[in-house]
């Protein structure tokens, strides 16, 4: 063996060596896998349909995303009326519809004239009695259409998160307002995975104008009703939800979650998990000048109504602060991916849920790798007695290719499906393609009389082209099936990619290796092919 061709069987080696390090990690127990310290903590991850866990169908309330834009409108048209000094007796919404009762008819002219400059709404009655105004079906479709793409938005921000979200989860519409998730079990708790649903995500920051330990108490001290703008809020017991303090406090808030760039669970100097939030630079300013003009207040920290803490304000606070409460580590950190991903202004309820048990993954794996190990065994056999010694080295070539191919989706992480093995049985059928290309160059350079030698450096050279053609077509297939498919289709297109790129690699350098080593440099009258 010359020097140059020992590197080369050298480089082989070590690369098929260390990727199948990370092949046979995957069966290894994990326990063992953490105790050695050696192999990875994780290798090649399994999917919804084989390691089972929850699929939900949730419906969207889109019905609210056309309350919230008639709320809106609402608010418009009262600015607007302001504006000129018309006031009216009553404007609100009822339900779908926006209700203007307006007894004078300069009032009446003025709300018709606004309706009719914005095209997004449509008279539903009018007459003498209230005007009302529904949303045009143009506008009602994108308002409907904009409220599910903000929640399947939300929603792969939280259940996908890349801090503490869960991996390879699919969020993914279905039908008009429908939104099917499927999350791999293990990962997250029923319990914690409805609680990221069920959180809107509305983060609020008001000022305490009065507490009790009651509502009753803290009402009793308003005989005649609460302030006007003022509303009671309450702080619950995270393990019982029993009520521990009301607040009263401003219907409207002083600041916003909007205004959050970042959430992380930290811990404070007592190893208490707290909620550490970021301002963005207009958010920032705004909670500076409201805590430096309040200091000595409590300032209660609302999500979805419910108040997680309202400590005392002591001095001024920029742009960044931290929730405090009664947390678990897991509360925290769900409360973290929460506000980090936003609002849920659209509710969404769980319509349909299953739970995929583990033992129909389990039986799937097992009928997978059956259908694997019969497809390379027959393919093996096959190339054996047609190819003889050069098929023996197709069959090595293919090997080689499993190796490469469950280690390169171990060492990324890769989510194998009920597809991915599909995929996988795919790869083991057309793998051994690449090698017929070129063991037929091989015959046909052989009949012309050439010498082995020849023939093989010869075949090699010609069929190069027609292997990558075939193959940078195909992963260009299998790249536009992962870039616009969802689910099982990604999961079928990942193993396909990696498979297209192991066989090229197995065909085109192992067993031109292999024929390298025999019959290499050697004078022999025949090829065994």
């Amino acid at each position: 063996m010359t020097g140059r061709l020992g590197v080369r069987a050298g480089l082989v080696i070590g690369l098929v060596l260390v990727i199948g390090f990370f092949a046979a990690a995957n069966f290894v127990p994990e326990s063992t896998r953490l105790a050695s310290g050696l192999l990875p903590d994780q290798g090649m991850r399994l999917g919804l349909d084989l390691q089972g866990g929850i699929h939900w169908v949730l419906g969207v309330k889109l019905d609210v995303a056309e309350e919230h834009e008639l709320d809106f409108l609402r608010g418009a048209l009262e600015r607007q009326l302001e504006d000129d000094g018309v006031s009216v007796d009553r404007l609100a919404v009822d339900g779908n519809r926006l209700v203007v009762d307006a007894s004078a008819e300069p009032a009446r002219e003025a709300v018709k004239a606004w309706a009719a400059e914005n095209d997004v709404l449509h008279e539903v009655s009018g007459g003498t009695g209230p005007l009302e105004y529904g949303l045009s079906d143009a506008w009602r479709k994108e308002v409907r259409d904009r409220g599910m793409r903000q929640v399947l938005e939300v929603l792969r921000r939280r259940i996908d998160d890349p801090i503490q979200g869960i991996p390879e989860s699919v969020v993914t519409r279905q039908g008009d307002d429908r939104v099917l998730v499927q999350i791999p079990g293990g990962q997250i708790s029923r319990g914690s995975a409805r609680e990221l649903l069920r959180t809107t995500g509305v983060l609020e920051f008001k000022l305490v104008r009065d507490e009790a330990p009651s509502e009753e108490l803290l009402k009793a001290r308003y005989p005649d009703g609460l302030p006007d703008g003022t509303e009671i809020v309450f702080e619950n017991d995270p393990e019982t939800d029993r009520v521990i303090n009301a607040f009263l406090v401003s219907k409207s808030a002083q600041v916003t979650g909007d205004y959050l760039t970042d959430a992380r669970m930290n811990f404070d100097n007592r190893q208490r998990p707290i909620v550490s939030f970021t301002f963005n630079s207009e958010g920032g300013k705004i909670f500076s000048e409201l805590t430096a003009a309040n200091i000595g207040t409590r300032l209660a920290i609302v999500l979805d109504d419910r108040v997680y803490s309202a400590p005392n304000i002591r001095s001024r606070i920029g742009s960044r602060g931290q929730i405090e409460g009664r947390f678990t580590n897991q509360e925290a950190a769900d409360l973290a991916v929460v506000l980090r991903a936003g609002s849920l202004a659209v509710p969404v309820t769980i319509e349909e849920e299953r739970t995929v048990g583990p033992a129909l993954g389990a039986d799937s794996i097992k009928r997978g790798v059956e259908a694997s190990i019969l497809g390379l065994v027959l393919i093996v056999a096959f190339a054996s007695i047609y190819y003889r010694l050069s098929g023996l080295y197709a069959s090595a070539a293919l090997l080689v290719n499993l190796v490469l191919l469950v280690g390169v989706m171990s060492l990324f992480e890769s989510t194998l499906t009920l597809p991915g093995l599909a995929g996988v049985v795919l790869t083991v059928g057309m793998a051994v393609d690449a090698n017929v290309i070129i063991f037929e160059r091989i015959r046909e350079e052989l009949r012309a009389s050439k010498t082995p030698r020849a023939a093989i450096a010869t075949g090699f050279n010609k069929a190069f082209w027609t292997i990558m053609d075939a193959n940078i077509t195909t992963l260009i297939t299998a790249i536009v099936l992962f870039e616009y498919g969802t689910g099982p289709i990604q999961g079928f297109a990942v193993t396909l990619s990696i498979g297209i790129l192991t066989s090229v690699f197995s065909a085109l350098v192992v067993t031109r290796l292999l024929f390298a080593l025999y019959p290499g440099t050697r004078h022999v009258e025949s090829l065994s092919i």
